[in-house]
């Protein structure tokens, strides 16, 4: 039987971005199963429009045998014309949309002709990251097939705002994939399907390690170092690298003076960034006495994961965090984690109920950022929000800053300098083990996927009717998942 055939629709998935590195596990983990062809879309792509058959590099990587994989680089996000153009060349049987809906109106508004047309499903992985429910979704999210959530934050937001604005919800985690009948028009599964890593690039390393050696001698003993504080980020506002900063000086200066010049941050990023700041200036204004060490050339996962292992702490105080792939490739690596409770941030310390089970969010509990639950993985130091404050914009009217004290954060890191290497790393060892038994390993994220694209192929639906009309009540939207 030939392969079905998606259509990716996200970052290129050659790019480091978050966006095309979870593209490109994705496509890598099922292109035993699926065929693919992705617009790979960049700002000001270089090779906008020249196709390119990676199929034989995905063959030499994967070693399956029958894989096909093609990008179409593209400036920005595309088009209805670029849309239709690849639909018809590559005939897809499924349209898989990875990003912020945002970027992808245009893709929505196509919602009848792709359905009816050409009878392709649209399967949205969602990375939504706070609340209040982003309400003005519900259309994309209504036009989806199927929507995995990368956080079970998202996956709860997904739930409520498609039951809230008239679309009939089925959550495959809960239904699982055994149902015979044929479902209406407005319904729209969903799935929760955290980011996972590949566990072989992220790994512990054996001090031996001809790549840890390297890295322990650029980063502690030629700068006299023995604890190394690491972030791994894009510069950009919401990554709060300031705050990263501020956070470390007042964790080094709460230290033994004779021990403030044996630790250092390690910041891997762009120094400066037009959505960020310039990090140097920062550094010499608010910690000029400090070690702060820049890694702004890309490394290959060999060397960022020995980087990973050298680093004693990893650090991720994001105000609003859809995943956070450093934090996840700390935990495999083996190292400890200090994280901004936000997002799928909570996923990655596992906070436990009553019952001792991993917390679980619904319409009555939204957020664990208020502290309701405490205990969580020993791989973790979470730092609750100290203020939550509203952004908007015209494209996103409201969304929650999760803000944290830097004082905190400081506090926190101070707490693993005082743990012992061994407990410290036997910590890091379990938060791997987490990792691999709760799937945020790329193997098991492409597993799942398999399981619920394959499920969606067996539930062939109408398109929705070509004009609909809503009666909108005043209450439509009273519960948008704030908790006190």
């Amino acid at each position: 039987m030939a392969k079905k055939k998606i259509l990716l629709l996200a970052d290129d998935l050659r790019l480091p971005s978050g966006i095309g590195t979870i593209s490109k596990e994705i496509v890598l983990k099922t292109v035993h199963k699926y065929d693919w062809v992705q617009i790979g879309a960049a700002i000001k792509h270089p090779d906008q429009g020249k196709l390119v058959d990676i199929s034989q590099e995905v063959v030499k990587e994967t070693g399956v045998e029958d894989a096909s994989v093609k990008i179409i680089p593209w400036d920005g996000y595309g088009d209805r014309n670029i849309l239709f153009h690849i639909i018809e060349r590559e005939k897809p049987d499924a349209i898989f949309h990875f990003t912020d809906p945002r970027y992808w109106t245009w893709l929505y508004a196509l919602e009848h002709e792709l359905k009816t047309r050409y009878h392709l499903p649209i399967i949205y992985y969602s990375i939504w990251d706070d609340l209040p429910y982003p309400m003005w979704n519900a259309p994309f999210y209504g036009s989806s097939d199927l929507i995995m959530g990368i956080s079970k934050q998202s996956d709860n937001i997904h739930r409520e705002v498609l039951g809230q604005n008239g679309f009939v919800n089925i959550d495959l985690d809960t239904h699982g994939r055994q149902l015979n009948q044929k479902d209406p028009w407005n319904t729209v599964y969903t799935a929760y399907v955290p980011h996972g890593l590949d566990d072989t690039y992220y790994k512990p390393l054996p001090k031996y390690d001809d790549a840890y050696q390297k890295m322990f001698k650029q980063l502690k003993t030629d700068n006299g170092v023995d604890f190394l504080v690491m972030w791994n980020n894009r510069n950009i506002r919401r990554k709060l690298p300031g705050d990263v900063i501020l956070s470390f000086e007042h964790f080094r200066k709460s230290l033994p003076e004779d021990q403030q010049n044996r630790v250092a941050l390690v910041m891997h990023t762009s120094i400066v960034d037009g959505n960020g700041t310039d990090l140097r200036a920062v550094w010499k204004a608010v910690a000029p006495d400090a070690k702060v060490l820049f890694s702004d050339k890309k490394l290959d996962s060999k060397d960022l994961n020995a980087m990973y292992n050298v680093a004693d702490v990893v650090v991720n105080i994001a105000s609003n965090e859809g995943w956070g792939l450093s934090s996840t490739e700390a935990l495999l690596a083996g190292t400890v984690i200090v994280n901004t409770v936000t997002g799928g941030l909570q996923d990655q310390m596992r906070f436990e109920d009553e019952n001792g089970d991993w917390i679980t969010f619904d319409q009555s509990f939204t957020t664990n950022h208020t502290g309701k639950y405490k205990k969580h993985g020993e791989w973790a130091k979470p730092i609750f929000p100290s203020n939550r404050s509203l952004q908007g914009s015209p494209a996103t009217p409201y969304i929650f800053d999760d803000r944290v004290r830097f004082e905190d954060v400081g506090n926190a890191i101070r707490e693993w300098w005082e743990t012992s290497d061994t407990k410290r790393q036997e910590a890091g060892i379990a938060g791997r083990e987490f990792c691999l038994t709760h799937g945020l390993t790329a193997k098991q994220m492409g597993e799942s996927m398999i399981q619920h694209i394959d499920f969606l192929f067996t539930q062939p639906k109408d398109a929705r009717p070509r004009y609909t009309f809503n009666k909108v009540e005043s209450t439509q939207y009273e519960n948008i998942g704030i908790t006190e």
